[in-house]
């Protein structure tokens, strides 16, 4: 079996996992709030694996009802402590990274009854790990990550189906008729592909405005123009085959031969291309973000997550930018190496 039949294999298989992680991400993640943001501020910037206790006090409101696709509202105020004690009856705790180091009394009106050392160790203390430790905030690195999949995965198919709509549709109107049509759709090509791509996702999103929709929209948009190069001229060398010519003069409209007879032909450049797409889409996006132009805070994306921490790089913790750096680059990986499997197998002519 070649090396690159191995990779396709491997790779779609790790598109696949993902994806299947990223729809239930919610239920893998540690943290199941709305975009796993529970802040912790006392337990900031935390190594990997760390575990502390944490007290649990019901909030006084009861919270709306979630869901298993777009997360659980927390029930509880979670207060990461070091020790507890009891006092005369009344609760004191101290807290995690508390400088003074003294304990403090917590007010237990909000319990459903009051507390005794068996219902604390049983029911509202629990021990909490971090697989991956915890951001700048305090929140769960882990769940912010696999939420944030979701951004990358869902930025590459929309921008890749929008590429492919505008792109297969323009690309293949300007090949089959060639012509005055040819030349204007050319000429629109020409204009766009020689924007840079980055300045244009820019511009498209400042007019759309910043946000999450707009932001795949903007990446979709800036990327037909590859697509639309590619199925021109593959329509041009197609047309001219001799079934193409029999389908003329046995009377077939135009679009039935375009639609049925050639586009057929060429859906393995295409696919190719997507997948292409489909990596290069995952990169801008995570550049927006990391400009602050992408998906906006609290929701969790990889190339925001990298620009909350870059700094950390020099400050002894690089595995906060590092984390979802590796994310981004093993992703992109994947699919380009996906790209170059389908290349061999579907014997690409370049």
């Amino acid at each position: 079996m070649k090396a690159s039949k191995i990779g396709g294999i491997l790779s779609l298989g790790y598109i696949v996992a993902l994806s299947i992680v990223s729809l239930l991400a919610y239920v893998l993640a540690p943290d199941s709030s709305p975009n796993a943001n529970q802040m912790h501020l006392s337990i900031h910037s935390q190594p990997p694996g760390f575990t502390t206790q944490m007290l649990r006090i019901p909030l006084e409101d009861t919270p709306s009802e979630g869901s298993f696709f777009w997360g659980t509202p927390a029930a509880y105020e979670e207060i990461p402590i070091q020790s507890w004690r009891f006092q005369e009856d009344a609760l004191e705790i101290q807290v995690y990274g508390s400088a003074d180091g003294f304990f403090h009394p917590v007010n237990t009106n909000r319990f459903p009854e009051p507390p005794t050392p068996e219902s604390l160790k049983k029911k509202w203390i629990v021990a909490q790990s971090f697989p991956l430790g915890t951001d700048k905030y305090g929140r769960d690195l882990l769940s912010r990550l696999l939420i944030g999949s979701r951004i990358s995965l869902s930025i590459g198919l929309v921008a890749v189906i929008i590429s492919l709509l505008i792109g297969v549709f323009l690309g293949g109107i300007a090949g089959y008729y060639g012509g005055t049509l040819d030349r204007i759709i050319m000429w629109l090509i020409n204009v766009v592909w020689s924007i840079p791509t980055l300045l244009m996702v820019i511009g498209i999103s400042l007019v759309l405005g910043r946000g999450f929709w707009q932001v795949f929209i903007a990446v979709g948009l800036s990327m037909w123009v590859e697509v639309a190069r590619l199925v021109r001229g593959q329509v041009i060398s197609v047309k001219e085959k001799t079934y193409i010519e029999a389908a003329h003069a046995l009377g077939f409209s135009h679009f039935r031969i375009l639609f049925s007879h050639i586009l057929p032909v060429v859906v393995g450049p295409i696919i190719v291309m997507a997948s292409a797409n489909f990596a290069s889409a995952i990169l801008i996006e995570s550049g927006l973000s990391f400009l602050g132009i992408g998906a906006q805070p609290p929701v969790p994306s990889w190339g925001g997550m990298v620009k909350e921490h870059f700094r950390y790089l020099l400050l002894g913790k690089p595995y906060l930018a590092l984390i979802p750096g590796f994310a981004i680059m093993s992703l992109v990986l994947t699919f380009m190496t996906l790209g170059n499997a389908l290349q061999d197998y579907l014997d690409v002519k370049h």
